[in-house]
């Protein structure tokens, strides 16, 4: 074990060490070749939106005249900035070899990505038709001169920038032409989001083609610029990224409704934070598209190739090849809760725990839709954060509204970058009748949790609930972990009724007897587990901490984790992202150990387990360890009692630590080391996980 003079690492440092991470599996060759173009578009995407907040936020910090030290720990916004920036190009760099070294692999398999100049007469004609039908009406193509004001840039979409060198006038002498300085021109040509950026061409004998949309628009310059008499023309891709965060109208007549769909509509216009462009192209033409858009810093400045929005390989067609694709397991059903008869009778007799994507997310939607139709059921509450694009969880709740029921919502419409669907999603909900309630001042309500009353038999009001580490969102549920407990245990729904009381009276804090929830007592109820934990360490009684989340960078929690290391507490960290904590330092924590897994499904459930003198203490939460978190949100975190199902997530916490595929260390040094697997047999996480319950469902079928 190492010494260190730091103690922590920098937050926007390790999220970018966890981006490699993601690059990682673009390059490993163990993973399917198109499902390594995924991973390439979800590092991009990743990328994109870093530099719409974080990036965005550190350079507004440093344009206000403060060094930003105290809450950069130590270093200047301006240095890390630049840090950010250098280290940014160096991943950009090796993404672009990634992708070179894919597209050769590509070809072994018969697929061909291939260009403007590579097209062979056949192709050439199916690209002429294609554009002339699909492509030229959706074009958007924008003339440039000094005069006019230079168009607002999106940065959601890639741009052709455009260069013609003008032939000179027939009449100019030869002298003329050549003192004459040569005429040149600029425009812009936006990429048309509804044309999929990958266009499959004519295959020939086994041999498939794909040439990217940008090709297909530089193949056929000639058409949109045909009334221009020029001698040359170019065109190269550039990108702008804007800074995201939203600004609310303070206008008091204005609902919040309002304030943020107006907030959504002026992001459009937030300052440039990164521009990214071919770097082939000429130094005229980049000086000259700088200049106008008002670039005066290097810092945002990134050097790409000859394609930009590399996200979009996110939606790479499979062209039926799902050889090359990661295999698909159909999620599992969950021991004794089927999915015909009445869920709410099965959670009456105990609680259940679904664990997507290794099982079926549809348990949600069914408990959902039976508590919709039930004529018993009179009240649901719901939180909801993020939503799919044709989302079964409003649906439901829409058809509970038409059936009489008192449905009540919580929608953040805050919820980053989802800000529009959520607006459109509260809009649908208010005509249907349903009670909205648009969060707590100062506070986003980040929750997963769902509340149902119902009228028993007897006359009797019965409480029944869900609480979940993810979203209620049926799209994600396919390729995020999460976990959601189904209950009807009284005393915790008494708790989360609270919770909704809190929503509409936000002046009054509850006391909770079950959950833990954010901002009033998370923080404060963590330490006191981990003092737990230290106090029975000192007495020599069995003592272990293990933590499962997405993000740890709260520095107060990070020392108490120092402090049970230092006592002697063995600390086992799973934490997918962001990891301020420098493990394994001798005299600070050199009894923790943290690592990160990346995998085909992305690792978002928090699962956190405490010792208790080997009485295990088991909670789901909403919140990761950082300071929003724990400080400025609406968490919520659940004890489970259920033994069984205390047992399986202490299981499948010691399932991902055994990993030894896909598992990266998190250090000091951010060089993300693979957890090597020396003479012990291969031991893939995930795919051990989905063995686990399917062995769980044979275990039931031959007890009957």
């Amino acid at each position: 074990m190492q010494q260190t003079e730091n103690r922590y690492i920098d937050r926007e440092k390790s999220w970018l060490a966890f981006n490699f991470r993601v690059l990682q599996e673009a390059a490993d060759e163990r993973v399917p070749l198109l499902d390594r173009l995924r991973f390439l578009g979800i590092f991009s995407n990743n990328l994109d939106e870093f530099f719409r907040v974080r990036y965005a936020a550190i350079r507004r910090l440093s344009l206000s005249g403060q060094t930003g030290e105290n809450i950069l720990g130590g270093i200047s916004a301006q240095q890390l900035l630049k840090d950010i920036t250098e280290t940014v190009i160096e991943h950009q760099s090796e993404s672009l070899r990634t992708l070179s070294v894919i597209e050769k692999e590509l070809e072994k398999e018969n697929i061909f990505i291939i260009n403007e100049n590579e097209i062979n007469k056949e192709q050439q004609n199916f690209v002429r038709d294609f554009f002339m039908q699909r492509v030229s009406p959706e074009l958007v193509t924008i003339i440039l001169n000094d005069l006019a004001e230079f168009p607002l840039l999106k940065d959601t979409s890639g741009y052709l920038a455009v260069k013609l060198v003008m032939k000179p006038k027939e009449d100019a002498s030869l002298l003329e032409k050549i003192k004459l300085k040569k005429d040149i021109r600029y425009a812009l040509i936006e990429m048309p989001k509804a044309i999929n950026r990958f266009v499959v061409l004519p295959s020939n004998n086994d041999k498939q083609y794909i040439i990217l949309l940008d090709d297909v628009i530089r193949y056929n310059l000639h058409h949109i610029f045909n009334i221009f008499d020029y001698e040359s023309i170019s065109a190269h891709m550039i990108k702008i990224t804007r800074d995201a965060e939203l600004e609310l109208d303070t206008d008091l007549n204005k609902s919040f409704l309002e304030k943020i769909s107006s907030g959504v509509k002026d992001r459009r216009m937030g300052e440039p934070v990164r521009f990214v462009y071919d770097q082939s192209i000429e130094k005229d033409t980049l000086k000259f598209f700088l200049h106008r858009m008002g670039i005066d810093t290097k810092d945002c400045l990134i050097p790409g190739g000859r394609y930009h929005n590399r996200r979009d390989y996110m939606d790479f067609p499979n062209l039926g090849r799902y050889d090359l694709l990661y295999k698909s397991n159909a999620p599992l059903p969950v021991d004794n809760l089927g999915l015909e008869g009445s869920i709410l009778k099965k959670i009456d007799q105990k609680d259940y725990l679904i664990n997507a994507p290794y099982q079926s997310f549809s348990y949600v939607i069914k408990f959902l839709r039976e508590a919709a139709l039930d004529p018993y059921v009179t009240t649901i509450k719901i939180t909801l954060y993020r939503l799919a694009r044709n989302s079964q969880i409003v649906s439901s709740l829409i058809n509970a509204a038409k059936n009489g029921k008192k449905v009540t919502v919580q929608i953040e419409l805050q919820a980053r970058f989802d800000e529009a669907s959520n607006i459109s999603y509260a809009e649908m909900m208010q005509t249907e009748g349903i009670e909205l309630i648009f969060g707590v001042k100062g506070l986003k309500v980040h929750s997963k949790i769902c509340y149902v009353e119902r009228i028993d038999d007897k006359g009797k009001m019965k409480r029944y609930g869900i609480i979940s580490t993810g979203n209620f969102n049926e799209a994600s549920a396919k390729v995020y972990t999460d976990v959601t407990l189904f209950t009807s245990h009284q005393q915790i729904l008494k708790d989360i009724a609270k919770v909704f009381e809190f929503f509409h009276i936000n002046y009054r804090v509850h006391r909770y007897k079950h959950l833990i929830v954010s901002p009033h007592y998370t923080r404060s109820k963590f330490v006191k587990l981990i003092d737990r934990e230290i106090l029975n360490a000192t007495l020599g009684r069995p003592a272990f901490i293990k933590l499962k989340m997405n993000s740890l960078s709260d520095y107060k929690m990070i020392d108490k984790l120092y402090e049970a290391s230092r006592a002697g507490v063995k600390v086992q960290l799973i934490i997918r992202g962001i990891c301020s904590l420098i493990p394994g330092i001798v005299g600070m924590s050199e009894n923790i150990e943290a690592i990160s897994i990346v995998d085909a499904y992305l690792e978002h459930s928090r699962v956190y387990i405490f010792c208790n003198d080997d009485k295990p203490e088991v909670y789901i939460s909403s919140a990761d360890f950082m300071t929003r978190n724990l400080d400025s949100r609406v968490e919520v975190s659940c004890p489970i009692y259920d033994e069984a199902i205390k047992n399986e997530l202490i299981d499948t916490f010691d399932i991902l630590w055994k990993g030894n595929v896909k598992a990266r260390f998190h250090s000091e040094s951010l060089d993300n080391k693979y957890r090597l697997r020396g003479n012990n047999p291969i031991f893939r996480a995930q795919h051990e996980i989905y063995k686990y319950y399917q062995n769980r469902l044979e275990v039931v079928v031959d007890k009957i």
